[in-house]
């Protein structure tokens, strides 16, 4: 849980804009990380009524881009519990600023990860390629999750990264003389390796240029 106490203030001349949120930021249960949540636990006239829906839509607006590797921020609930407003300088824009300050805020002291899809794999072919099949699954980082077998032919079952299984219908052709068969369907996000994380945020950092290209690799 990250907690935030955030003012947005703004003076130029004729009225300005102000407005202060105060709350927590948690993380969803693991079967919601695909899911943002915003709940309002205020009680009282701090914040008036019609500044609650600008707060959400500042939080879900900051939602669109992370800060690790500019994809969508996902998996976490934005609690809103207290703050203060100015009777001539707040507005929704105050209010929306507040929320995106806050975010920020929050999200530098958050333990972050990147988010992968995962696969579920069912490969078919012959029990003679069974070791070949089963350490090209290994090697793709896939877990088995069951074995079957019926007639010659055994099936294997396992959630492998998304990423990992590009080249795979090549590979497995290969390996079993093109007896081989496989079908794949989503299953779920599941937090990335480290290396894979370290990867993914390198290349943002290159492509915003916050970071120096390596050399001698071409652009893709």
């Amino acid at each position: 849980m990250q907690k935030f106490d955030f003012t947005h203030k703004r003076q130029s001349g004729g009225a300005g804009q102000y407005g202060k949120v105060t709350g927590f930021v948690e993380p969803l249960e693991p079967e919601n990380n695909t899911k943002v949540e915003f709940e309002d636990r205020t009680v009282g006239t701090n914040i008036p009524r019609q500044f609650v829906p600008a707060i959400e839509k500042g939080f879900r607006g900051a939602c669109e881009k992370g800060p690790l590797s500019g994809h969508k921020i996902s998996g976490i609930r934005f609690v809103l519990e207290d703050g203060a407003n100015h009777m001539v300088d707040s507005n929704e824009i105050s209010f929306i600023r507040a929320a995106e300050g806050a975010m920020k805020q929050a999200m530098a002291d958050a333990t972050v990860c990147i988010l992968e899809p995962i696969m579920s794999v069912e490969v078919v072919a012959p029990n003679e390629f069974q070791g070949v099949v089963m350490a090209g699954v290994s090697r793709r980082q896939g877990l088995i999750t069951g074995q079957d077998g019926t007639e010659g032919y055994f099936t294997v079952y396992a959630d492998v990264p998304l990423n990992n299984m590009f080249g795979y219908a090549t590979e497995l052709r290969s390996c079993t003389e093109g007896k081989g068969e496989y079908t794949m369907e989503y299953s779920r996000y599941q937090p990335c390796s480290p290396s894979t994380q370290e990867e993914l945020i390198n290349k943002y950092l290159e492509a915003t240029g916050q970071l120096p290209a390596k050399k001698g690799k071409a652009k893709s």
